[in-house]
């Protein structure tokens, strides 16, 4: 009689280890100060390498990215940060400034091609592409973020900022639209806050 070994699902998934939940999720804290130590072009489109494959709707993938790290570009960005943001900005060796495409449906013949109808319903209808936009850039910068301690790094994102500023300065052409700014680096002495309470289980799930 011959042994037979069963064959694993397909499409089985395995669960990360322990210390990958703790640099993504558990341990993972947001820095405030940084390190003098730089962070190379080739090390951010890492970061990015990683974000672009999650999921949006409908493939609408409408974030986009300004790596930040000259010292000219970072005078201006933290030119436009609250004041209490500007030290932290100030110290990083790279920033990013997440933004919205607002024409990110002119991409859909190539994001969804067996739906190109998609392009021109968006181009109609400016709330539902305005909401969709939204949505998903916001939904790509928590990948971002992830993806940012992913590739061995911390990051610190704000919203702090006079957007209308930033904007003027980075997109005079009004097509992108700030989002977020998160910097980006190794942390530096005393980084990090002291962790703030999140709510139970009770408050927030349902079970039906």
């Amino acid at each position: 009689m011959t042994d037979t070994v069963e064959n694993p699902a397909p499409h089985r998934l395995e669960p990360v280890e322990d210390r990958a939940l703790e640099a993504l999720f558990t341990a993972a804290r947001t820095a405030n100060t940084f390190a003098p130590i730089p962070v190379s072009d080739e090390h951010l489109t890492e970061i990015w390498e990683l974000a672009r494959w999650a999921p949006t709707g409908a493939n609408t993938q409408p974030l986009r990215v300004v790596f930040v790290r000259t010292e000219s570009g970072r005078h201006r960005l933290v030119a436009h940060m609250n004041d209490g943001n500007k030290a932290k900005t100030a110290s990083a060796p790279a920033a990013a400034i997440l933004a919205v495409d607002t024409r990110f449906h002119d991409h859909m013949g190539t994001l969804l091609p067996f739906k190109p109808e998609l392009g021109p319903l968006y181009e109609s209808n400016e709330a539902v592409r305005s909401a969709t936009a939204q949505l998903n850039a916001a939904l790509q910068a928590g990948y971002f973020i992830l993806a940012v301690r992913a590739r061995g790094l911390a990051a610190g994102p704000m919203s702090g900022f006079d957007a209308a500023a930033l904007d003027a300065d980075f997109f005079p052409d009004g097509q992108w639209r700030s989002l977020l700014v998160v910097n980006i680096g190794y942390p530096g002495q005393n980084p990090w806050f002291e962790r703030l309470p999140r709510l139970e289980d009770t408050e927030c799930l349902r079970w039906e």
